[in-house]
């Protein structure tokens, strides 16, 4: 069963980040306006009414989308130096592939394709736009017992795990055991070289990280982030830069307590359908939506 279905990056120039993702990720715009003060609201944002937005979806159609929305910048934001969401990681038929692609883009390789100590069913890669967002580029090549992966069906495909740097992960994880009906899948250390480098700490040292799954569909990273990472810089009333909101959709919705930002309600447009949304604020103040499904 796949919950997640949307993944919001916050954007300096929306008409660039619209073209650099039709070029370069092959997806399209599927829905365009600007936010309305309820949404918004329900986001704890209220300053982001009135902001253009765009959703867009892979080539492969499938339902699992990347919504920019425009924003200022935020003078001294750098990717994966503070907490709440820090990268989304797309699924692609042939890393190597991905990566000759990326090397003429504007998205920096900030890891190139390299293969995980403990973890040879996925062989990933990253890179980093131009508003510091991270962008995991990962091949599936084999099946986890536990898991269900997804395999891409096009070159660069679905969105398929959203990671977040946390201050304490053991608490995060059993933040979203409770809030967003999920379950912890499997805890780790793993030698990480983009945090490293982040860092400037040494490339062999570990790094602990963890899953979390509903049945055996894997959708969060969660990371625990050195002592020297922060609480993330904002405008006042408005988004977090780069990976603002995590969406899922969830098949039991009633069973969710929140607590919500505002009461749900039901929503218009691609991600939502016409069914009730809401908004928590969980670890470290990561946005948290939930869909019904």
């Amino acid at each position: 069963m796949e919950l997640l279905r949307a993944a919001t990056l916050t954007v300096a120039d929306l008409e660039r980040s619209k073209s650099l993702y039709a070029e370069y990720f092959d997806y399209s715009v599927v829905e365009e306006g600007v936010i309305s003060d309820d949404l918004a609201t329900s986001w704890g944002t209220p300053k982001s009414a009135g902001q253009p937005y765009a959703v867009m979806q892979p080539a492969s159609k499938a339902e699992i989308y990347i919504r920019l929305i425009e924003q200022p910048a935020v003078d001294g934001f750098k990717a994966l130096r503070t907490y709440g969401w820090n990268a989304i990681e797309i699924c692609v038929t042939d890393v190597l592939a991905a990566n000759e692609r990326m090397l003429n883009s504007p998205f920096e390789i900030i890891g190139p394709p390299r293969e995980i100590d403990g973890l040879p069913a996925i062989h990933p890669m990253q890179v980093k736009g131009p508003d510091e967002e991270i962008v995991y580029l990962t091949q599936i090549k084999s099946n986890l017992p536990e898991f269900d992966l997804p395999r891409a069906s096009t070159l660069i495909d679905k969105l398929f795990i959203l990671v977040m740097g946390c201050s304490d992960m053991d608490a995060g994880n059993r933040w979203l055991e409770e809030h967003a009906g999920v379950s912890m899948g499997r805890d780790m250390e793993i030698v990480y070289t983009m945090l490293a480098k982040a860092y400037g700490t040494p490339e062999e040292e570990l790094h602990r990280i963890s899953t979390m799954i509903h049945g055996k569909d894997v959708f969060f990273e969660i990371d625990q982030y050195p002592p020297e990472a922060t609480a993330r810089p904002t405008h006042e009333g408005m988004l977090p830069p780069g990976c603002a909101i995590g969406t899922l959709w969830h098949p039991d919705f009633d069973s969710l307590k929140g607590p919500w930002i505002t009461e749900p309600t039901a929503r218009s447009g691609e991600i939502y359908k016409g069914k009730r949304a809401g908004t928590m604020s969980g670890p470290d103040g990561t946005l948290l939506e939930v869909v019904e499904k």
